[in-house]
């Protein structure tokens, strides 16, 4: 789909971690020189911020530069929608979702979280739940939220509702209205760097949260303010950590190069391959998680994960699943391989530790 990428395996992990394109390591590059030479140390660089975080709002359609944060670990974006939340305020979160999520509200140590289903979240919003958090996408599984739904009720009973979506940001078309409060990863499928993530908020939801631990970075003006009593950004800006430079000249990259591609035709491009993946897994009687994503789980199967390193295809295992994941430096190729190993795997007297489905056509 793209040239940007010079992969020696076939990589099918970015679940996991994605890869840069080639402009990005240049980009990286290019500042590390500075820096060895003495002529200019990352923080030069801090022109960069704006523009990334300008370009990850024209990824959630509807919202503005004005209304994202940059940070660092999707716990730490959570932060503030848990410090906001009064004592013994009811959070629902989903089974099974990944811990960065229900992490800061379930230790922080007064608020009661209930843990339902990720499939009846909705049904489970009622008039004492105060924010709903959950992944987007499941980075188990590849399952998503019911969007619509998960809205309607959070919007009748005037809960918060917060996303991450470090799994879909990047593939999945996304609309600022649909949430109060996203966070999400740089790092998996929007090709950026581990020490970078983004923190959006509709502006009224930011009024009513506050940093819990602002730094020099969050101030209105940061040079005049970083010796005196501040007077925080009025923008989501207040929200900042102060960035990992280097990191965002190399995520600056890989958004831009998400946005001359478009989100619509890498959606296309992904979930294509996981059809075709998912297709074929049928023909081996394999039966993965029921999604639509360019995530695709295969319960039980999580031992196939070294035969397919050992045959140079990179996947990961969770939770027992084997985890396949495609994106935009993908083929069909890529697809076929995968499925060509996992053919011969089976083929073993013992199957690799991979076991068809019950009904399984017999060999």
């Amino acid at each position: 789909m793209t040239s940007e990428f010079d992969i020696g395996t076939t990589y099918l992990d970015t679940a996991a971690y994605g890869i840069p394109p080639a402009r990005a390591f240049a980009a990286v590059r290019a500042v590390l020189d500075e820096w060895a030479r003495g002529n200019a140390t990352p923080s030069h660089h801090d022109d960069r911020v704006d523009p990334l975080r300008a370009s990850y709002a024209r990824l959630l359609s509807g919202a503005t530069a004005a209304d994202v944060a940059i940070g660092a670990s999707v716990a730490t974006l959570v932060g503030p929608a848990s410090a906001a939340l009064a004592p013994g305020a009811e959070v629902l979160v989903a089974a099974g979702d990944f811990a960065s999520v229900p992490n800061p509200f379930r230790y922080r140590g007064d608020l009661r979280i209930r843990t339902v289903p990720l499939e009846r979240l909705a049904q489970e919003v009622r008039p004492e739940t105060a924010l709903v958090a959950c992944s987007l996408i499941q980075s188990a599984d590849g399952r998503a939220v019911e969007v619509a739904a998960l809205r309607a009720a959070t919007r009748a009973h005037d809960a918060l509702l917060l996303f991450d979506v470090s799994q879909a940001a990047g593939w999945l078309p996304l609309r600022f209205e649909d949430a109060d409060i996203w966070v999400g990863a740089s790092f998996k499928w929007l090709l950026g760097a581990r020490s970078v993530g983004l923190l959006a908020m509709r502006p009224e939801i930011a009024d009513r949260l506050r940093p819990p631990s602002p730094g020099w970075y969050a101030a209105a003006d940061r040079a005049a303010e970083m010796y005196a009593p501040q007077r925080l950004a009025d923008t989501a800006r207040r929200f900042d950590a102060t960035p990992d430079w280097l990191g965002v000249v190399g995520a600056l990259a890989g958004a831009e190069l998400l946005e001359e591609m478009t989100i619509d035709a890498i959606r296309d491009h992904d979930l294509a391959l996981a059809a075709r993946f998912r297709a074929g897994l049928a023909e081996l009687g394999l039966v993965p998680v029921a999604g639509a994503a360019p995530i695709v789980s295969i319960p039980g199967a999580g031992a196939a994960v070294g035969h397919l390193s050992a045959a140079g295809v990179v996947t990961t295992a969770r939770a027992g699943a084997l985890r396949l994941s495609f994106h935009l430096y993908n083929d069909t190729g890529d697809v076929d391989r995968a499925l060509k190993v996992l053919g011969d795997i089976l083929d073993r007297p013992d199957h690799g530790g991979v076991r068809p489905a019950p009904g399984a056509p017999a060999e």
